[in-house]
C-alpha cells in the first residue's frame, strides 16, 4: 500500500464527509478553457469531491484513484465512472480525454509517469489541471491563531515530506505545459466547531500523531477553542485559497 493510501484509506467515510467543497466558478472556468466537453479524467479522485462538479461542464466523468476505500466511500452520478487504478496506467484509450484534473493530490504521484499518461489520454489541445489549497484562514484571529499552533507546532513534525508542496501552491513541482493564467478561487465554508473539529481530524498530519503518540490532539484543541467559538451550532467563516496550474497539450 503506497504512502497516499496509508494516510486516508483509514479516514475515507470522514474525508467523503468532512472535506470543504470546491468552488463552482472553478468548473466554470475549467469548461470554458476546454475546447471540447466529453470526457474528464479526474486522476486520485478520492471520494470525488472534484468529480462530480465536472459533471457540470463535461457529459462523462472517469475518476480513479489507488484506494478502494475512498472510492467506496465516494458520491454515485450517472455520469461519473469510479475506477480502482494508478496515476500511471489509467486504462483510458489514448487522446479521448479533453481535461485532466488532479485535486489536492500531485504531491503523492510519480509525477514522470503521470504526466506521460496525461499526455497519452489527452487530446490535442486538451488541458491539464491540477491545484491545492493549504491551511485553511478562520476571520477571527484568536481561533485562527489557535489553529494555526495546531498546524505548524502540534501536528506539524508529523506532516509527510510531500506536504511542502502544498504549502508552496505547487509552484516548486515541474509542469509538462506551457502554463495558463487563471482567475483566483478560494474556498469558503461557514462550520461550526464540530465540522472543523472533523476536518482536522482528517488531516494525515493528525492521523500519524494519534499513531505515533496514541492520543488524540484535536481533543486539546477542542478545549481551547470551545470557550472562544460560541454554542455547538453557531458557524463561523472558514476560507481556503487555491493555488491552480493548468496548461494546454500541443496540438
Amino acid at each position: 500500500m503506497s504512502s497516499y493510501e496509508d494516510g486516508f484509506s483509514a479516514v475515507a467515510g470522514d474525508y467523503a464527509s468532512r472535506r470543504p467543497h470546491y468552488p463552482g466558478e472553478l468548473f466554470t472556468y475549467l469548461g470554458r478553457v476546454c475546447e471540447r466537453h466529453e470526457l474528464a479524467w479526474d486522476c486520485a479522485a478520492g471520494t470525488g469531491q472534484a468529480s462530480i462538479p465536472l459533471t457540470r461542464m463535461f457529459q462523462r466523468v472517469i475518476a480513479t484513484d489507488a484506494s478502494h476505500a475512498m472510492l467506496k466511500h465516494a458520491t454515485r452520478h450517472p455520469r461519473v465512472d469510479y475506477r480502482v487504478g494508478r496515476a500511471d496506467s489509467s486504462g483510458i484509450p489514448s487522446s479521448s480525454v479533453d481535461l485532466v484534473t488532479v485535486a489536492q493530490a500531485l504531491h503523492w504521484l510519480k509525477l514522470d509517469a503521470f504526466y506521460a499518461e496525461a499526455k497519452r489520454v489527452l487530446v490535442p489541445g486538451g488541458v491539464l489541471a491540477v491545484w491545492t489549497y493549504g491551511v485553511q484562514v478562520l476571520e477571527d484571529e484568536r481561533l485562527n491563531s489557535l489553529v494555526q499552533a495546531f498546524y505548524s507546532d502540534t501536528v506539524g513534525p508529523y506532516w509527510a515530506a510531500e506536504r511542502r508542496h502544498v504549502e508552496s501552491g505547487y509552484r516548486t513541482l515541474p509542469f509538462p505545459y506551457p502554463e495558463l493564467t487563471p482567475p483566483t478561487f478560494t474556498m469558503h465554508e461557514e462550520w461550526t466547531l464540530a465540522e472543523l473539529l472533523g476536518y482536522l481530524s482528517t488531516w494525515s498530519a493528525t492521523q500519524n500523531f494519534r499513531k505515533a503518540r496514541g492520543q488524540d490532539p484535536v481533543e486539546g484543541l477542542a478545549s481551547k477553542l470551545a470557550p472562544l467559538w460560541g454554542d455547538e451550532i453557531t458557524r463561523r467563516r472558514i476560507s481556503w485559497p487555491l493555488s491552480i496550474r493548468l496548461g494546454r497539450r500541443p496540438a
